[in-house]
């Protein structure tokens, strides 16, 4: 019987991937992965998000209803190293990090992989909304969801051939609404449990705090000027702003008007018009190819440059050992440095990098 270690977070979507492994016949083991901070009970049960204290309690309970082992796994120091001084780098350096995709590959695969396999698992499993297949070139892939609406592809575009060959999506295949039948079907507690949409280290959405309290340095204004250099106002510092933002600016010039670039050097942010956020090409380096070994040739491909974007065509190509430039069918709006390019042959991930 193979042995298969389930990241429960407390939510209806992994529970139910739990259960649905059970069913199949597996060894399940449930594990949350412990990464808040902090010690103080109530700091984390305000903080922890998906992972704070009441995750963990319906996470326990859910493993109990299920009769499956249950555990809580340390991860902070990999999450602090991998995901929140990430978060918080990038920030400064003008930059806008997607810190999902990090913890996904670097610490929901990476290290509880590893240390799932040291206690004798064969595979880990999530209550992502997507799929695996190896597919007839031999590579393995993730595919789009049969949940369009809930599809969660883009945030895994990073995985590598060895994670992806231990790893079991079981809720893929299910709409959203189907899992929440199975929940109830079953008597799980959390079977109306709303979803998480906050990012989980910083809960009530103030980034900009956060990162001058993980920096330990307070962030100094700058000016807003246009692409000509012309000075517009005063800004509140960079880790304010992110390329395509439009509201918040505080600047009142008769016309709505966007960030274009943030320029750390100088600690300027560039406003400009609807129009001049428009590109049609966008590079992007720190690539991993996942349906393909690598990119041989230009391919026309169906891309998206960040999570909620419904996606476009493009035709891509190699610019060098580590960086591919995307040429847009169509103007897309505010491709945003740090941001996944994301890229689709058909249902499955071809592969992607960061948005330069």
């Amino acid at each position: 019987m193979s042995r298969v270690v389930v990241g429960m977070s407390g939510g209806v979507d992994s529970s139910v991937a739990a259960y649905l492994l059970k069913e199949q016949g597996y060894d399940v083991i449930g594990v949350t992965m412990q990464i808040w901070q902090e010690e103080d009970s109530c700091t984390i049960e305000e903080n922890g998000g998906c992972c704070g204290l009441s995750a963990v309690e319906d996470a326990r309970r859910v493993a109990s209803d299920l009769g499956i082992p249950y555990y809580v796994m340390n991860f902070r120091r990999e999450f602090r190293e991998n995901v929140i001084d990430y978060f918080t780098s990038e920030y400064l350096k003008g930059r806008t990090p997607n810190p999902c995709i990090a913890c996904n590959r670097y610490v929901k695969w990476e290290a509880l992989l590893a240390r799932s396999m040291s206690i004798g698992a064969d595979y880990i499993a999530t209550g992502h909304y997507a799929r695996t297949e190896r597919l007839p070139n031999g590579r393995l892939a993730i595919r789009s969801s049969a949940a369009r609406a809930k599809d969660q592809t883009y945030a895994l575009y990073n995985l590598t051939q060895e994670q992806l060959a231990h790893t079991l999506m079981p809720v893929g295949g299910y709409a959203k609404e189907e899992i929440r039948s199975i929940a109830e079907k079953i008597g799980l507690s959390v079977a109306d449990k709303p979803d998480s949409q906050d990012i989980c280290f910083v809960p009530d959405g103030d980034y900009a705090s956060f990162i001058r309290e993980n920096a330990g340095e307070e962030i100094p204004e700058g000016n807003f000027v246009t692409p000509s250099g012309e000075i517009l106002g005063r800004h509140k510092g960079i880790i304010h702003y992110t390329v395509g933002q439009r509201k918040g600016l505080g600047l009142s010039l008769g016309h709505p008007v966007f960030v274009l670039k943030i320029r750390p050097q100088t600690n300027e942010v560039v406003i400009g018009t609807y129009e001049e956020s428009l590109t049609q090409t966008v590079r992007a380096d720190r690539l991993n190819f996942m349906s393909v070994e690598d990119l041989r040739e230009p391919k026309r491909v169906f891309a998206r440059i960040r999570y909620n974007h419904r996606g476009a065509w493009c035709t891509v190509e190699k610019t060098g050992e580590d960086e591919i430039v995307c040429h847009f069918e169509e103007p897309q709006r505010a491709a945003t440095p740090g941001q996944a390019l994301v890229l689709y042959d058909g249902e499955y991930v071809l592969g992607g990098g960061t948005i330069l």
